[in-house]
C-alpha cells in the first residue's frame, strides 16, 4: 500500500475521509484534486489512495481494466486499517463512482470500526452508463451498515435525477443533486451552474453529513 495523498484543512478537521478514485482516472485527477481542496475548505481532511491496478499504471504496467468492485473491498479495508493509525477522530469512507460503490460495499461488512461514521459517494454508478434498463447496483446501498451520502449530478448518465426519483432508496441513504451536473459534476456551457460551484456544494454537504453523524 503506497502512502496516502493527504489534503488537510488549516484547522483541526471535523472528520477524515478515506477517498478512493473511480474506475478510469487516478487519485490525482483534476476532479479529485478539486474535490480534496473543497473538502479541506470545509474542514474535512482527505486521504486519497489508489487500488493496485491503477497504481500499477504509474510504473509502466499494462492499462488493465479494473477488477469487479467486490474484488477491491479487501484493498479498501487495508487502506482503512492504515488510516486508523495515521488519523485521529471520526472517519468517513468514500470515493468517486466505483470507489464510492466499493466503500459502500465495505460498510456492509461486519468488521467496520466504530470510528467510521458514514459513506460518501461522489457520482454513484447506479447502473451502466446510459443503460437504466440494466440491473441497478443497489445492493451495496441496501446492505450498508452506516449512513450513506450520495452526491449526484442531476443528469449523470450512471443515474440521473428522473431515473433515481422513480425508485425507492433505503432510509439510510441521503441524496444531494448537483445542478446540471454530469458524472464529474460538470454542467453544460449554457447552465448558470459551474463545476467549481457543484464541487464546493458537494464538499459542504459532506461537512454537514459529518457533523450530523
Amino acid at each position: 500500500m503506497a502512502n496516502f495523498l493527504w489534503t488537510r484543512p488549516d484547522t483541526d478537521p471535523v472528520a477524515t475521509l478515506l477517498l478512493a478514485h473511480g474506475a478510469g482516472a487516478p487519485m490525482d485527477s483534476t476532479f479529485m484534486e478539486k474535490l480534496a481542496g473543497a473538502l479541506a475548505e470545509n474542514r474535512i481532511a482527505s486521504a486519497r489512495f489508489e487500488f493496485a491496478y491503477m497504481a500499477g499504471r504509474r510504473t509502466g504496467g499494462p492499462k488493465k481494466p479494473p477488477p469487479k468492485a467486490d474484488k477491491l473491498i479487501g484493498e479498501f479495508q487495508t487502506a482503512l486499517q492504515k488510516l486508523m493509525s495515521e488519523a485521529e477522530g471520526p472517519l468517513l469512507v468514500g470515493g468517486k463512482s466505483m470507489g464510492g460503490r466499493v466503500a459502500a460495499m465495505l460498510s456492509g461488512g461486519g468488521s467496520l470500526p466504530a470510528r467510521v461514521k458514514g459513506v460518501c459517494c461522489f457520482g454513484y454508478p447506479f447502473h451502466p452508463t446510459g443503460k437504466p434498463d440494466a440491473e441497478w447496483r443497489l445492493s451495496a446501498l441496501q446492505d450498508a451498515k452506516r449512513p450513506v451520502l450520495i452526491l449526484q449530478g442531476d443528469r449523470d448518465p450512471f443515474g440521473n435525477q428522473a431515473e433515481i426519483d422513480a425508485i425507492t432508496l433505503p432510509d439510510a441513504v441521503a441524496l444531494r443533486y448537483l445542478e446540471d451536473g454530469n458524472h464529474d459534476f460538470g454542467p453544460r456551457g449554457k447552465s448558470p451552474a459551474t463545476l467549481d460551484g457543484n464541487i464546493h456544494a458537494a464538499a459542504q454537504a459532506v461537512a454537514e453529513f459529518a457533523a450530523g453523524n
